[in-house]
């Protein structure tokens, strides 16, 4: 008889017995019961505070209500680069001055792009790989088609995600931009930002990171790494609810060196001066374009300063114990159906979701969304668990890798 007993996993109730996190998610709003079983989505959308709607109550009747037009000269033309500032410092490891909040994150990588191609004479190529999120190479494809540029795609193994050798052989003197995401958004990939950046920047090209699914899940480091540009959405891991504001960040040193393409009033050195010609104000503020929407800026605001309360590094901790245990969970339960993991194993590469691919994922996708249980679901086979480490218990983990096992045995 072996004498060497197999460790026992510790069961889900333990895991969240022993987390330090575990009464953060009673911040969260909680569906009514029989609502839902369980949410592992949260890399699409995130849950609600339940402080946001008595604070947004409270910005229409005083901020809005009782000040009116007043809030524009007391707060609110302040609001895109004080919220930023406070993203920035918080989530992005980026000094004050440096973050601005509006547009979608499709303008604000247009413009950002666009800027740096513009900045760059005889740089006329955009590097971009081939897997990145659609939005991302669409308007790369758009810019190039506007400036006679050349792209430059980089050919990437999806699981694995783009590394520094991948960008050998592509980068040169007229590399004008590289786009990549920092966590990709099939895989969860988790890219090393610092090496690529150097990389990028040692040929003289500008580099810019879409954050969107690593911002608030994953802590960052943008002036220590050199980034030169950043964009990112607030609704996934900041909760700033469905459409709420992307963010740009611009490093201070490449601010008076690029002129954004999207000229608007608000961006302007005088804005209520109505001067004939447009002249960018200084610094971040030259990166607003029009009426900031200082409404939907607020969600955001309150998830931003749970994180702080907690700080990013402890963030990061329970993100990790989350993702290695739904993989434990999907190769105990979904593997031995045919599923394929194809999200990193190394926690240093992985962000916080997972994938696991199988051929009937799109329709148990649909299955599990009728009962209750809502991952999502990336053509052509992909099932992603995204898990929000503040609002995500690790029993809530277990029920729904639960539930994709017994709609997927059901399909077989």
């Amino acid at each position: 008889m072996n004498s060497v007993q197999q460790t026992q996993r510790p069961t889900s109730g333990e895991l969240d017995a022993a987390d330090p996190l575990a009464e953060q998610r009673e911040a969260f709003y909680a569906p009514e019961e029989g609502q839902l079983a369980a949410y592992l989505d949260g890399n699409s959308l995130g849950r609600p505070l339940k402080a946001t709607s008595a604070k947004l109550a409270s910005f229409v009747q005083d901020a809005w209500g009782s000040r009116l037009i007043r809030g524009w000269d007391e707060q609110w033309m302040d609001e895109p680069t004080r919220v930023g500032d406070r993203i920035g410092a918080v989530t992005l490891g980026a000094a004050a001055g440096q973050v601005t909040v509006g547009d979608s994150t499709s303008v604000m990588l247009y413009k950002l792009i666009r800027a740096a191609v513009d900045a760059q004479p005889g740089r006329d190529e955009i590097v971009v790989d081939r897997d990145n999120f659609p939005t991302d190479r669409f308007i790369i494809e758009g810019i190039a088609a506007e400036r006679g540029a050349t792209i430059k795609w980089v050919a990437s193994n999806p699981a694995s995600g783009v590394r520094t050798t991948d960008l050998k052989g592509l980068l040169s003197e007229r590399t004008a931009v590289a786009v990549l995401s920092h966590v990709a958004y099939r895989s969860g990939f988790l890219a090393d930002a610092e090496a690529i950046t150097t990389l990028v920047k040692d040929s003289g090209a500008l580099m810019l990171w879409d954050l969107c699914h690593s911002v608030g899940s994953v802590p960052l480091e943008l002036d220590a790494w050199g980034v030169d540009l950043a964009v990112g959405c607030t609704y996934k891991y900041l909760n700033g609810g469905p459409g709420s504001p992307a963010f740009a960040y611009v490093n201070a040193a490449q601010q008076d060196r690029l002129q954004q393409p999207i000229w608007g009033w608000m961006g302007a050195d005088s804005p209520f001066g109505m001067t004939e010609s447009y002249t960018p104000a200084k610094g971040i503020r030259r990166f607003i374009t029009g009426t900031p929407p200082v409404l939907a800026m607020q969600p955001l605001k309150d998830m931003v300063e749970l994180i702080a309360s907690v700080g990013m590094d402890a963030v990061r901790e329970k993100s990790i114990r989350l993702t290695e245990y739904a993989v434990a969970l999907a190769e105990d339960m979904l593997v031995p159906l045919g599923a394929e993991i194809v999200s990193p194993r190394n926690i240093a590469e992985r962000g916080s979701h997972i994938t696991v691919d199988h051929p009937l994922f799109g329709e148990v996708t649909k299955k599990l969304w009728e009962r209750g249980v809502i991952p999502d679901f990336r053509p052509p086979h992909g099932l992603r668990i995204g898990l929000s480490p503040l609002s995500t218990s690790f029993a809530e983990v277990e029920l729904g890798v639960t539930a994709i096992r017994d709609a997927l045995a059901e399909l077989l």
